[in-house]
């Protein structure tokens, strides 16, 4: 009796694990676009490090994010089971943030070295060792906050998808979405930051003949568009936040998104996903040149209460 007691355990656990791994794949699926676009903007928060730096900085961000996580997993359980409705308002509120970012980023870009920081300093060429430790605490402290957003979506996509399931189904399926991205973006972030260590290390390869002569290629290859790479991720980053930031604003405006799905629903295939992408990136960008220009509004205002 005890040993079959025990199969039928064995058998059981056998198949709650084959139905987390079924939903997991799923989850994982359902989100790998905002995984891209989750990559993208990591890869772009780390450029402008020192390349000693780098690698603390990519550790000290995917920390960040585990935290992220451990907050959003049981946060979106509650929410889910008592204020289902708080979660559209939430990932929009979200939304804006990254869209606001994406503005902003975008006006550091084209205004770079124009303007200075209150210290006097260039905002994005620190000189000195206080102004580098703040320069990287500012942008440690900002990879974190946009992956939180980003963290949010995934952590809304893998719910919806294990919404029927038990809720140790829905607990454990969270957990190994959350660990697994988390694992899997900052790994490739922390290889494409050392992509050019990478190349030196092959154009100092010692081996003879013609695999020697292959690596010492690969080698300048990787060092010649390691910068081409990291400058690509840095626009690729922030116009990633507009399309991800967009997409939370249309989608929680129902008049918007039916105008959008209207507009490509006579479209097919990847033109029409490419429009619909287009669209919520215009949606993003307007939203975030609208929340810039209040904040500078409120700022301003606030300034002149301030004055004396």
């Amino acid at each position: 009796m005890a040993g079959s007691s025990f199969f039928a355990l064995l058998d059981d656990i056998a198949a709650l694990l084959d139905d987390i791994s079924l939903m997991s794949k799923v989850a994982a699926k359902k989100s790998a676009s905002v995984l891209s676009d989750d990559l993208a903007v990591n890869a772009e928060q780390v450029t402008g490090m020192k390349a000693d730096r780098e690698l603390p900085v990519v550790w000290a961000v995917f920390k960040g994010s585990l935290v992220n996580k451990a907050i959003l997993v049981p946060c979106a359980l509650l929410l889910s089971a008592f204020l289902p409705g708080a979660i559209k308002w939430l990932l929009m509120a979200g939304g804006l943030y990254l869209c606001y970012e994406g503005f902003t980023a975008i006006q550091e870009k084209l205004f770079r070295g124009s303007h200075t920081s209150d210290t006097g300093d260039a905002k994005t060429a620190p000189k000195t060792k206080e102004d580098l430790a703040a320069y990287e605490k500012r942008k440690i402290k900002g990879a974190v906050r946009t992956d939180f957003i980003l963290s949010a979506e995934i952590t809304v996509i893998t719910l919806n998808v294990v919404s029927s399931a038990p809720l140790l189904q829905q607990i454990v399926t969270l957990i190994v979405i959350s660990v697994a991205m988390t694992v899997g973006v900052y790994g490739l972030v922390a290889g494409i930051v050392r992509l050019d260590d990478a190349g030196l290390a092959l154009l100092k390869s010692k081996s003879e003949g013609g695999l020697g002569t292959l690596l010492r290629k690969t080698g300048g290859v990787l060092v010649a568009s390691a910068p081409v790479l990291m400058k690509a991720l840095s626009w690729i980053g922030t116009v990633a936040m507009f399309l991800v930031g967009g997409t939370f604003v249309a989608e929680g405006i129902h008049p918007i998104e039916q105008l959008i799905e209207a507009t490509v629903s006579s479209l097919g295939g990847w033109v029409a996903a490419a429009a619909k992408m287009g669209a919520y990136g215009v949606v993003g960008a307007l939203a975030g040149m609208i929340a810039a220009a209040a904040i500078g509004a409120i700022s301003q205002v606030v300034n002149v209460i301030k004055k004396p």
